[in-house]
């Protein structure tokens, strides 16, 4: 086990990396928790005996979202600033030249159900928990980025009434909305993640990362536009 930051590790697990996120609490993405886990992908990309990337949250709590004690802080600067490094993130996951399985320990909020939205593969547990776009709820504005990739990745089925009636499910449910790909029990969740990460070292990383690139360049394009906005001009929606 590696350390990237006190709340971020990395460990490796036969071809997986396996980057841990517990800050102890909800797994908040402040500035340096985003950063550290674009540098643990990064870092998993760059090997080239890496297969692919699990992304682990901690009992319990995949990520909350956003740092809320920034969110609610009134300082609009900081607010377009941490949405806007979220916006990157979730960018970096989507494309990552190595496939990026979600180990979602359980509830997954907000930014939180943005990264799993990103993910290749997202394995969850089938558990009690809340998965989903609050925004609308809270009374907040999904970002223009965070919108394309949800139009991207959600079930049409269930677009409009996870981002603008801000549904949100447990893991079960999750699947049949797009947020997952599979509910395992909560104990099997990781070994389940890995197992799914393993299996894609049979693919061929040069092909893979010019497939994402001609798969997803137009999505990419888009958010990064969108991202690179917001941060210009000031605005976080």
């Amino acid at each position: 086990m590696s350390g990237i930051s006190d709340f971020v590790t990395s460990e490796r697990r036969g071809s997986a990396t396996i980057v841990h996120l517990d800050d102890g609490k909800a797994n908040a993405l402040s500035k340096d928790m985003i950063a550290a886990i674009r540098s643990a992908i990064d870092e998993a990309s760059a090997d080239p005996d890496v297969s692919a990337v699990v992304l682990h949250g901690r009992p319990g709590k995949f990520s909350a979202g956003f740092d809320l004690s920034v969110m609610t802080s009134g300082d609009l600067g900081a607010v377009v600033d941490l949405v806007a490094d979220g916006g990157d993130l979730v960018h970096a996951i989507y494309a990552a030249p190595v496939p990026v399985v979600a180990a979602c320990t359980g509830h997954a909020l907000a930014a939180g159900a943005l990264m799993l939205l990103a993910c290749d593969v997202r394995v969850g547990a089938a558990a009690d928990c809340k998965i989903g776009l609050n925004e609308v709820a809270i009374g907040m504005v999904l970002p223009r980025w965070a919108l394309t990739i949800a139009t991207e990745r959600l079930s049409r089925r269930h677009l409009q009434r996870a981002v603008a009636t801000a549904r949100v499910t447990d893991g079960t449910g999750a699947v049949d909305a797009g947020f997952l790909d599979e509910a395992v029990p909560a104990d099997a969740v990781l070994d389940r993640a890995v197992e799914v990460a393993e299996g894609m070292a049979a693919l061929d990383r040069t092909a893979y990362a010019g497939t994402v690139r001609a798969l997803r360049t137009p999505v990419l394009d888009t958010m990064a536009a969108q991202i690179l906005h917001d941060r210009d001009s000031g605005t976080a929606v």
